[in-house]
């Protein structure tokens, strides 16, 4: 890891950086797949180590998620310097997939390895008799050879059996390694890995030893967020670099990139979304830090401009979202609810999910920017906001409800705090938890889309909306998912969209295009 110096030095440089292709092939890069055989295995602070390991080595190191979690690609962001991007197998075809894979690996100087983190178990996916949306299923679409990690604590010989009963599972994926993680003891590692390699025939390539620095601090939807974590944590980066030590002390890094170098070519991917949008921006550049944007031919006086809310309270993103925002013409300014006292010179808003129930009482105090965003919304502005945002948007919020509960580790106290007010609604935290697929049709045109557009998407969270109007209008019918109101999504008022729905744009190819659009004919009727 980088010294915090280095890392302040690091981010001014990469801040508005933009950097040409450099035209490597994606689909020969080393890759490896990292998973295990359930959730809390450890392959998320494993696969961290081994990034940063790379890393500093001077690997421009790729990171990717399986399925559409944005808080583990938080860290494997901040740690490798590349946005880390989603592969989810039953929201994405598998154009989609190879789309969205080659094109985090080629934008840049081009990625030198591809380390891919599974979700839960192997073969977890949206149903028992397929792979799809898992682990396994992304393992074959990029053949990709698959590092298996085995949470071994008490056991050694049944090791063995487990990767056997993996192995032979489906015969299509191949587990190439493992690691094992949680081990006591000299003698425990010697019998697991004697056992693993006589009788399933998989190399061990390392060896993890229970250690409470493998541990980064939780919170009631995982991990908490690297852009967080930096603020509220004064080891952050020791942490950080704890991890590495272990990985490297561990693991037969050399082994690893063998298994990595092994993978077989892809074939090449024609008509990516990310390359010949309508409407154009030229050469395509993606910087390595969260700061900057994609330059393009457009003048940038002549580019609608969209505000993104980026800060601890909200920082739940697909990069490809803002990557295909830019290539459709936009500018993206980026802004702080929490920090900033006024909006930026913009025509359109998307606030993003996070954490603002955590951050309520210093939302709250922003009276400014609540106030400035309430006058956007009113004026007709095009706002898209996601989960957090939604809540951020309502009247209030109330947190530490009696009865509610709490969430692990995160302390909210009993209270209520005044929002935006752009949206109906006041918005509670509770003991439900909403995490599943959906599936939504537009019920009228709005500003991600035309009425009887459809889209998969995603929702996690612990709130609901309570006192909504009757008359309240709602621009998404759900087939599948539990939305804001019987079956209803996207709350809208004028131009102000807020939905639990998360979008990614490799899935529902509408929504960049269409905000845009959206923002755009805003900014000519305000002339």
């Amino acid at each position: 890891m980088y010294s915090k110096e280095q890392q302040s030095g690091m981010d001014e440089q990469r801040s508005g950086m933009n950097e040409q292709q450099s035209g490597k092939d994606a689909s020969k890069i080393p890759r490896v797949l990292i998973s295990a055989d359930r959730s809390s295995s450890g392959k998320t602070t494993i696969s961290m180590g081994l990034m940063a390991v790379l890393a500093s080595r001077g690997y421009k190191v790729q990171p990717f998620k399986v399925a559409l979690d944005y808080i583990d690609s938080s860290y494997h962001t901040e740690i490798t310097g590349r946005f880390c991007r989603n592969l989810d197998g039953y929201l994405m075809d598998e154009n989609g997939i190879l789309d969205v894979y080659t094109h985090a690996c080629e934008v840049g100087e081009g990625a030198d390895i591809a380390i891919i983190e599974g979700v839960r178990g192997l073969y977890e996916g949206f149903e028992s008799l397929s792979d799809v949306g898992s682990t396994a299923q992304i393992a074959k679409l990029l053949k990709c050879p698959v590092v298996f990690v085995i949470n071994a604590r008490s056991i050694t010989r049944s090791s063995a059996a487990l990767i056997n009963g993996y192995k032979n599972f489906d015969p299509d994926v191949e587990i190439a390694g493992v690691i094992l993680n949680n081990i006591g003891s000299r003698r425990h590692a010697e019998k697991a890995k004697q056992a693993i390699e006589y009788y399933a025939g998989v190399p061990v390539i390392g060896i993890i030893p229970r250690d409470p620095s493998m541990q980064i601090s939780m919170r009631h939807l995982g991990l908490m967020p690297a852009l967080e974590g930096r603020r509220r944590l004064g080891d952050f980066d020791e942490r950080l670099e704890g991890i590495e030590k272990i990985i490297k002390e561990g693991v037969d890094i050399d082994r690893f990139l063998a298994i990595a170098g092994s993978a077989k070519p892809l074939e090449s991917l024609e008509n990516s979304i990310f390359t010949g949008v309508e409407s154009g921006t030229g050469s395509l550049s993606v910087p390595e830090s969260i700061s900057g944007s994609i330059p393009g031919s457009i003048p940038k006086s002549r580019k609608p401009r969209i505000g993104i809310a980026l800060d601890e309270a909200f920082n739940f993103y697909y990069r490809d979202n803002i990557d295909l925002l830019e290539l459709d013409g936009a500018e993206i300014i980026y802004f702080s609810p929490v920090k900033d006292s006024r909006l930026p010179d913009v025509e359109g808003l998307y606030i993003g999910g996070g954490y603002p129930e955590l951050f309520a009482a210093e939302l709250e105090a922003n009276e400014s920017m609540r106030r400035e965003i309430k006058e956007a919304s009113a004026s007709g502005m095009p706002i898209y906001a996601e989960c957090g945002g939604l809540m951020y948007l309502t009247d209030k919020i109330s947190t530490g409800v009696p009865g509610k509960g709490t969430y692990h580790d995160a302390s909210m106290p009993e209270s209520t705090y005044e929002m935006v007010g752009a949206l109906p609604g006041h918005t509670i935290m509770g003991q439900t938890r909403v995490v599943s697929y959906n599936i939504g049709t537009l019920a009228c045109d709005c500003v991600i889309g035309k009425k009887g557009n459809t889209f998969k998407g995603h929702e996690f969270h612990h709130s609901e909306i309570r006192e909504i109007p009757e008359d309240a209008k709602f621009a998404i019918k759900l087939s599948r998912g539990t939305g804001i109101k019987e079956d209803l999504d996207g709350l809208t008022v004028e131009n102000t969209l807020g939905s639990y729905a998360h979008l990614h744009g490799a899935a529902y190819r509408e929504l960049a295009g269409s905000f845009v659009e959206a923002v755009r004919k805003y900014r000519a009727e305000k002339k």
